[in-house]
């Protein structure tokens, strides 16, 4: 009946409510008691709140925010995102220190949910710490799969894709046809790799550009799980697991359709 089902939607929502709670107040418990005096001291920065720190300030234009508050504590400022430490730098010459002068010490990337889920628990060259596993994967990638070698046994199909580019704009030139560039160098790109992956023209059961821009989407999207670890396994963003997942099968079908493809040739 939905009286029923009215208290058994109450009940959950008083029992996900109590979990957070008892989260919550052991982690100030931590945090008043048990939490290690930081040994460095940290730049000038907001005053934070409990758990959040300071998230809540961000807004929807998390940029103008920055700037807004690099005026008021300086070039170099630090927040607390949540659980996780950070540093921000709002002026070219200090950006130059951390990217140029000691670009070894902040090369790695955060491991964030995404990456765990959709780069092999963050093993892919473009998401594991940096070190020797990291360089290895460098070297082979190099190697393997961006040499000379490589690069010219490609060349016919770029050229090829290039021309039916060239000659698509020529007609829409002689019509005057309006051209949206941007999207014809998507489909420039899409027919490569479709081409250099799996051997042949699009294949209508994988659209290769929307699944790269969901992936996309998905890595930049906020996730709570980023910054409050233990809320992580409750996917209190309804189904940011699933749909992460989800991504990350549908991407290793197509290259396994392309390793199925390329012996059958």
């Amino acid at each position: 009946t939905n009286q029923n089902h009215s208290f058994v939607n109450m009940s959950y929502a008083a029992i996900l409510s109590f979990i957070l709670f008892t989260f919550a107040f052991t982690y100030l418990l931590f945090k008043l008691f048990f939490h290690p005096k930081q040994k460095h001291k940290k730049p000038p920065g907001p005053p934070t709140l409990p758990i959040i720190g300071n998230l809540h300030m961000l807004g929807k234009l998390p940029h103008r925010t920055l700037q807004s508050l690099s005026k008021k504590y300086g070039p170099i400022m630090s927040l607390q995102l949540g659980q996780v430490p950070t540093v921000v730098i709002s002026s070219s010459k200090t950006a130059e220190l951390f990217l140029k002068t000691h670009d070894l010490v902040f090369a790695s990337r955060p491991k964030i949910q995404a990456s765990k889920l959709m780069s092999y628990g963050s093993k892919g060259v473009g998401f594991a710490e940096y070190g020797p596993y990291w360089r290895s994967m460098r070297k082979l990638c190099t190697l393997k799969l961006l040499s000379a070698s490589k690069v010219e046994m490609f060349a016919s199909i770029r050229k090829e894709e290039l021309g039916v580019l060239v000659e698509s704009l020529k007609k829409a030139a002689l019509v005057g046809e309006v051209v949206d560039v941007s999207e014809a160098v998507e489909n420039l790109v899409e027919d490569i790799m479709y081409k250099m992956i799996l051997g042949r023209s699009k294949y209508e059961q994988f659209d290769l550009k929307g699944l790269v821009q969901k992936a996309m989407a998905l890595f930049g999207a906020f996730n709570i799980a980023d910054y409050i670890a233990w809320l992580g396994p409750l996917d209190l963003q309804v189904c940011m697991c699933i749909k992460l997942f989800s991504s990350s099968l549908q991407v290793c079908c197509f290259f396994i359709l392309g390793s199925i493809f390329c012996y059958e040739g």
